[in-house]
């Protein structure tokens, strides 16, 4: 995308109208309890072409989580006279709206600068500087139709990821329709507060629309509706925005300042996609399949309990509850597909049947526990203790009925997601939420087996992985590749290739494990052929790149699929051998290697996260 990001301009901003300070009285009255905003309901008023519009950044308390829970002192956005909002107040209009908007600061020790209110699609920079107690009026065109934001920044602050202190609370959506109007969509917005107590208290906030799970609103939908959603990241963090049991479609992207439309040829299938901060995106999807499913952040650490803002004590069972309201907190949303009038099930067919354990052996490298879901192979499973250096890798068949029998050896629940697969409810792999009305989804409990039923629609590259006690479990090795091949093919090593990225352990510095090893012999290709080369990243957290160099320059290959979907063909083509993947992502790629000797590298080449030789003979 042209010009530069919000991010950038949020850096080195411009001021755009002089502040005339006015002092406000009241700095020790009561603070103001912060709505939870789901963004449904426009703010302002419209008077012809104009939408009058009146905010105020205050202080006030803000209970992300139950209406009786904890609470935070933060900045929001408010319309005068109402209560603050998080997010702030919904600026929605249709383009050619010129917006008459009151800003004033309310806070009796911050300036601020607020961004985002100017013209959009531009990409001019703005800023309104205004110190505690000052008002300022601006007026301005809405400017061109998109998803957008606007913010305000307290102080001095700092945009940095690696800063642990967040004050992300003063944003709000910010919609321009075209002329005629939109679809009916749904608006969500990620803010996050954090702020470091002392040398080992960390306390947090991470919400979609105002709340953090379970408390954020349960979107309900029926199967065969359109579902539109515009999602805003408002805060400094990346998010790999993952939809468990359906793919969505990338109708636009946008970097906080520009909205641009993807052409109806260049619009992805995914089952995750990442916003970088204060990116946007507008995807579509339809339900085809009933019951409760998941829309969430994939970095572990965004979604486990410990994103409480009172986390549980070390050790705490919480990380293994059944209930899903205890074993996942913070950036997840609950969604409910109903099932259709007189809709029927459809008919399966014999399935196949495979075996598949959960064991733990002896530790080894960095990592205190080694975990890994064992196939078995023949007619007898594995020893209790054994594991494989990396979990098995599944060969399935599309539309072949597929039944796993998961047996649990581990001391502790197990849970295994079947990630981009589309599949039953019931066996999406979510303890206590998948499934339907009283017919939920178990954890496994030790000693105990469960049955996945998948029946699999297409052919690509899939993940199965720990939705239970993540972070430990995770890092520990419960993750593995999935290839689905076509009917009649057979899978074949010498010509496809998968690499399965993950962590060794939370150890810091992090060590990248790709299948099972950091130091991997070389990889033997033949000469003259085309290769499949399938890609993983099932890490905690972490966006890096996969690339491959002959000497010092990068060579090209073909890309073929996203998340396990065909790409469009006008984006499946050969270009610069290097593929961007976030947590909870794969791509397919072909290469016709010539003989030589080459590298696959991730991360830097100067510096790789890892990197593998490879001969080709």
């Amino acid at each position: 995308m042209r010009g530069p990001s919000l991010l950038t301009a949020l850096a080195a901003g411009t001021l755009l109208w002089p502040a005339a300070p006015r002092r406000d009285p009241g700095p020790h009255q009561a603070l103001p309890i912060v709505h939870a905003n789901d963004n449904r309901t426009p703010a302002g008023r419209i008077r012809g072409d104009t939408l009058a519009l009146e905010l105020e950044v205050r202080r006030a308390t803000w209970r992300p989580e139950a209406d009786s829970g904890p609470s935070l002192e933060v900045a929001a956005f408010a319309e005068a006279g109402r209560d603050p909002e998080i997010p702030g107040p919904l600026i929605r209009v249709p383009t050619g709206t010129v917006i008459a908007a009151t800003v004033a600061n309310r806070l009796a020790d911050s300036t601020i600068t607020v961004h985002g209110l100017v013209t959009r699609g531009t990409g001019a920079g703005d800023s309104l500087v205004l110190p505690p107690g000052a008002s300022a009026e601006v007026t301005f065109a809405a400017g061109a139709p998109g998803t957008y934001l606007y913010m305000a920044v307290l102080g001095k602050r700092v945009f940095d990821s690696d800063v642990d202190d967040e004050q992300e609370t003063a944003s709000g959506a910010f919609i321009v329709d075209p002329a005629g109007g939109s679809p009916p969509d749904r608006i969500l917005m990620m803010n996050i507060w954090g702020q470091t107590l002392d040398s080992v208290t960390y306390r947090n906030a991470l919400a979609i629309n105002g709340r953090s799970w379970p408390y954020t609103e349960r979107v309900e939908a029926t199967v065969g509706d359109s579902v539109r959603w515009r999602v805003i990241n408002a805060t400094v963090r990346p998010h790999p925005m993952h939809l468990h049991g359906f793919y969505f479609r990338l109708e636009a992207l946008g970097d906080g300042r520009r909205d641009s439309t993807l052409p109806a040829g260049q619009r992805p299938m995914a089952v995750t996609h990442t916003l970088n901060p204060f990116e946007t995106m507008a995807l579509t999807w339809v339900p085809d399949r009933a019951g409760n499913w998941l829309f969430h952040c994939h970095i572990g650490f965004h979604v486990v309990p410990d994103t409480r803002m009172d986390p549980p004590p070390s050790g705490s069972h919480d990380r293994m509850a059944h209930d899903p309201t205890v074993h996942m907190a913070g950036l997840v949303l609950g969604i409910v597909v109903h099932p259709a009038a007189g809709g029927v099930e459809p008919a399966r067919g014999t399935a196949r049947r495979l075996r598949l354990f959960v064991q733990e052996g002896k530790p080894r490298a960095r990592a205190p526990r080694a975990m890994a879901y064992v196939l078995q192979r023949g007619a007898r499973g594995p020893a209790p203790d054994s594991i494989e250096a990396v979990s098995s890798l599944l060969v399935l068949t599309r539309g072949q009925p597929t039944d796993i029998v998961v047996r649990n050896r581990l001391q502790e629940p197990a849970a295994i997601h079947w990630h981009g697969i589309e599949l039953e409810s019931f066996s999406d792999g979510v303890a206590g939420w998948s499934g339907s009305g009283r017919h939920l989804a178990p954890s496994i409990q030790p000693g105990d087996s469960f049955v996945a039923r998948l029946t699999l629609p297409r052919a690509g590259t899939f993940i199965y992985h720990t939705h239970m006690n993540d972070i430990e479990q995770l890092t520990s090795g419960l993750y593995g590749g999935i290839v689905v091949l076509e009917p009649g093919q057979r899978f074949n090593p010498r010509r496809d290739h998968i690499f399965v990225a993950g962590w060794d352990s939370e150890a810091e510095p992090i060590h990248l494990l790709v299948n099972g090893d950091s130091l991997p012999p070389p990889l033997e290709l033949q000469a003259d052929v085309t290769h499949r080369l399938r890609f993983v990243n099932i890490g905690p957290a972490g966006q890096f790149p996969f690339s491959l160099y002959r000497d010092s320059t990068m060579v090209e290959w073909r890309r073929l699929a996203r998340d396990g979907a065909d790409l469009p063909p006008a984006l499946a083509r050969t270009g610069p051998a290097r593929e961007w993947l976030d947590v909870g992502e794969t791509r397919d790629v072909e290469f016709q290697a010539a003989a030589g000797e080459y590298r696959l590298v991730v991360g830097n080449p100067a510096k790789p996260l890892w990197a593998r030789a490879v001969r080709v003979r």
